[in-house]
């Protein structure tokens, strides 16, 4: 249970995050035994690049500790959101931090929030919704695929979140988000291949005091039906916007200092392109440089708002 609060120790049964560069983490359950194939009980023995850890042994070890591999050694850690989307099981194609990011800081989501979710798929925005909610706000998360539905059920479970959060197993685009939350939600998000089949339903869920609702999608016209859907809702201050992050690299650059005291003797008529190229010394200066190719698209954000009803 190390998301659903702070934590020392690392103990049995918690997810824990073995770090071992910045390209290479991995989420392990701190399981002493687990079953093979031919459902027999061994020893938990997990590999890397490194080398073999005994995962028993991590048992009682403080997160943060420096812990030895077989062949080197890595750092545990107890798992953030952040963490988990840089290491979860992929079910589904995920959202990554840089627009989970934008999404919580557009939907003004904080503790006490009532938020839907559709759909739930890896659960990778679902743990920065929880974050955000807890310890007095609830998650509900839709899916219209019953399997990813049961696993995502007994991963927050296994996580301490089981009582932030209700999963449910629904097509939300013809039946909604249920009845018992017409009128009670905060902000709703989609990620779904028709998403202004579901916008009506999503105005009966958001509380009639307004909120707030955010759509993600990778394709333009997925945007442009959702866009024409809100204005039909009486939604307002809509917006799509497009969240890309770029590295810029440090680097060192020499640049060549003109020899200006020679250039003085000489008159400006006679100065050729051979004396431009007479330098006196070579600085060094340290600077930045974009990538030569930039990242590749992810998705379109597209955010409204719902006024409260006496103002529609």
């Amino acid at each position: 249970m190390s998301f659903a609060r702070p934590k020392t120790v690392i103990e049995e049964n918690d997810t824990v995050i073995l770090y071992l560069t910045v390209q290479s983490l991995h989420a392990i359950d701190v399981l002493p035994y687990i079953k093979n194939k031919k459902d027999e009980l061994i020893e938990n023995v997990f590999q890397t690049s490194y080398g073999a850890l005994k995962v028993k042994e991590l048992i009682g070890v403080k997160y943060g500790s420096k812990v030895q591999l077989s062949k080197g050694w890595a750092y545990v850690l107890q798992p953030t959101p952040e963490l988990w989307t840089q290491t979860l099981p992929h079910r589904t194609q995920i959202i990554y931090t840089p627009d989970i990011s934008m999404i919580l800081f557009q939907l003004e989501v904080k503790p006490g929030s009532v938020v839907v979710e559709s759909g739930t798929g890896s659960g990778s925005l679902s743990h920065s919704f929880l974050r955000a909610v807890k310890p007095l706000g609830h998650l509900h998360t839709f899916d219209f695929h019953e399997q990813r539905c049961d696993i995502a059920r007994e991963e927050f479970k296994s996580h301490g979140l089981a009582d932030f959060v209700t999963v449910y197993h629904r097509d939300v685009c013809e039946r909604g988000f249920t009845e018992e939350l017409n009128g009670k939600v905060d902000a709703v998000f989609l990620d779904l291949p028709a998403p202004h089949l579901a916008i009506p339903h999503a105005l009966k869920a958001l509380k009639h005091s307004g909120g707030r609702f955010c759509s993600f999608s990778p394709c333009i016209e997925q945007v442009q039906r959702s866009c024409e859907a809100l204005e039909q809702n009486g939604f307002v201050e809509i917006q799509t916007m497009e969240i890309l992050q770029v590295e810029e690299y440090v680097k060192t650059k020499v640049i060549n200092v003109l020899d200006l005291e020679f250039l003085k003797t000489k008159k400006p008529e006679d100065v050729d392109a051979k004396d431009l190229k007479t330098t006196k010394e070579q600085k060094k200066y340290v600077t930045t440089q974009v990538p030569y190719t930039m990242p590749g698209h992810t998705g379109y954000l597209t955010f409204a708002t719902i006024p409260p009803l006496f103002a529609r």
